[in-house]
């Protein structure tokens, strides 16, 4: 893999910006991969990286899903965690401090679960708010059995969601859809239309595992959530609908292996690109992302990544 000098100033600029925000790296780490020990939030861990999303959080502390959480797949993944964390006060007080220290954005995900418990935890926010680059409200958890992505499988649910948590966040919000959406383009219009300042697109695809030897399911819920590779493919196509019909920054997440997939995805119409379960295979795999993605722009002779976004779209060819 080849490397590259950061002051070097004549390799293409990798940085984006996220509706005002502005990041080094297309890149981010995705919500629930990454540990939340400072000592990873800095480098050579960040190398790549333009911000890291915090694991899927809640009002109150929980204890996760029973059971079997993680089965690999073909090309994939299947996890039913179940947002186990410490809860949002916790997080506040004894993690953020830590890890905003690092300088590299923080985007909080912030589960919704009901409406009144996602609005106090907004409010509880609003008192770190010079710490927290964006919220990235998590409409899309197939896991859990309240909330999740019951909010962001219809145009009522999302609407009602943005509805409670654009008057009490000023700051960036970003809203993480689900691709289980009964029409995930007119969810993502309506999100914008509420005012959601960014689209992440999208969460894990419902899946299921049977154990043959043990003659029942892997998960005690039966379903879990399907990320890696395999669902590469149809999360660009999610990128590419959404997209579409929006003007607010989307950032694409799903199945991103290597460089290729990451550009692919900004070509489809990302502004930015999120991952995930490829950290749990190589941890150090975002600079390998990205120093991919900047050789393939170097060949391109493309000074800006951002030049990139949206031209692979057929009204761009």
């Amino acid at each position: 893999m080849s490397s590259y000098d950061s002051n070097d100033m004549s390799r293409p600029d990798m940085s984006v910006s996220i509706g005002g925000l502005k990041l080094s790296s297309f890149l981010i780490i995705a919500s629930g991969v990454w540990p939340h020990d400072v000592k990873f939030w800095r480098k050579p861990y960040t190398e790549g990286v333009g911000a890291i999303c915090s694991k899927g959080l809640t009002r109150h502390p929980k204890s996760g899903n029973r059971g079997l959480r993680i089965w690999e797949t073909p090309s994939g993944l299947l996890n039913s965690i179940g947002l186990q964390n410490e809860g949002l006060q916790a997080f506040i007080e004894k993690e953020l401090p830590e890890i905003s220290s690092a300088k590299i954005p923080v985007v909080v995900n912030l589960a919704v679960e009901t409406i009144e418990e996602t609005k106090e935890g907004l409010i509880m926010l609003r008192s770190v708010a010079n710490h927290i680059a964006a919220v990235e409200l998590n409409v899309s958890c197939p896991n859990v059995d309240l909330g999740g992505m019951v909010w962001g499988s219809s145009e009522e649910g999302i609407s009602r969601v943005l509805e409670a948590a654009r008057p009490v966040w000023e700051g960036r919000l970003w809203v993480k859809l689900t691709p289980q959406a009964k029409d995930l383009a007119s969810v993502a219009r309506v999100a914008q239309e509420k005012g959601a300042d960014g689209l992440v697109v999208a969460n894990t695809w419902l899946g299921m595992a049977m154990d043959v030897d043990k003659k029942r399911p892997v998960f005690d819920r039966i379903t879990a959530g399907l990320s890696g590779p395999a669902v590469f493919p149809l999360a660009l196509k999610s990128v590419y609908d959404v997209a579409g019909v929006v003007s607010v920054p989307v950032i694409g997440c799903g199945g991103v292996s290597c460089g290729k997939d990451a550009l692919a995805m900004l070509l489809a119409g990302a502004t930015a690109v999120e991952v995930g379960s490829m950290l749990l295979h190589d941890f150090r795999c975002m600079e390998k992302i990205y120093n991919e993605a900047l050789e393939k722009l170097t060949e391109w002779e493309t000074p800006f990544v951002r030049e990139i976004i949206g031209k692979g779209r057929s009204e761009g060819i």
